[in-house]
């Protein structure tokens, strides 16, 4: 059995492990219990109750979060030259088509989000094997193929996030920094726990929300009581 370390040692004093805490209180113990030199994230895991084999179980979705995650977002917007002044002025890091391409396929990688438009989707979509991994190929589900660039731009960089959840059956995204306030961080995760409830598969069975767990990067898992999020 693993060694435990002096912070572990330390946080895992601070709160009951096995307990479950409303979010409110989840949000504080997280603050207290994180113990890195920089500003840790802090990320939401939900367990569902649904099947991802199947298609109509596929939850997925994005969300605007209240008080965005606390980090700049880097996007590059892939769009034709009538596009481009208007991807710049809403605040985009990179912006063009071809060139862009052309370094992806090199192996460049050094952004968080692509917005494209459905006319160059046919370019895009031969970054598959590069993007699809990273998870940043476009998707118009998440709003990252449109035509309405600005908007998209204007979103993304306030804070919206899209999430998806993964084959086991868990969305784990992250809703914020250490640094942020208790309750800024817990009205950005419950932004999405409402969001996640409200697509809810009409075809899912049983206890959707099995379990949700709040923690910061390195820190032990805080337990939140799932019944008491649904709307």
């Amino acid at each position: 059995m693993a060694r435990l370390s002096k912070n572990t040692k330390e946080a895992l004093s601070k709160f009951d492990i096995e307990k479950e805490y409303n979010l409110d209180e989840a949000a504080k113990i997280v603050k207290d219990i994180t113990f890195t030199k920089f500003d840790a994230s802090v990320d939401v895991s939900v367990r569902l109750g649904v099947d991802p084999r199947k298609a109509d179980q596929m939850v997925r979705g994005t969300v605007a979060l209240p008080n965005g995650v606390g980090k700049d977002v880097k996007v590059l917007v892939l769009c034709t030259p009538d596009k481009q002044a208007e991807a710049e002025e809403a605040g985009a890091d990179f912006v063009g088509l071809d060139e862009y391409i052309e370094k992806i396929k090199g192996g460049w990688t050094d952004i968080d989000v692509i917005i494209t438009m459905p006319s160059v989707m046919g370019k895009v979509g031969a970054l598959g094997r590069v993007l699809g991994p990273r998870g940043l190929m476009p998707n118009p589900k998440s709003g990252t193929v449109t035509m309405d660039i600005k908007k998209a731009v204007t979103e993304i960089k306030a804070g919206k996030i899209d999430f998806k959840v993964d084959k086991f059956g868990i969305i784990h995204t992250t809703i914020g920094r250490a640094s942020f306030e208790a309750d800024k961080l817990a009205e950005n995760a419950n932004e999405l726990i409402q969001t996640i409830i409200k697509l809810k598969p009409s075809s899912a069975k049983g206890t959707y929300m099995k379990s949700v767990c709040l923690s910061s990067t390195m820190s032990p898992g805080v337990k939140v009581e799932s019944k008491t999020l649904a709307v």
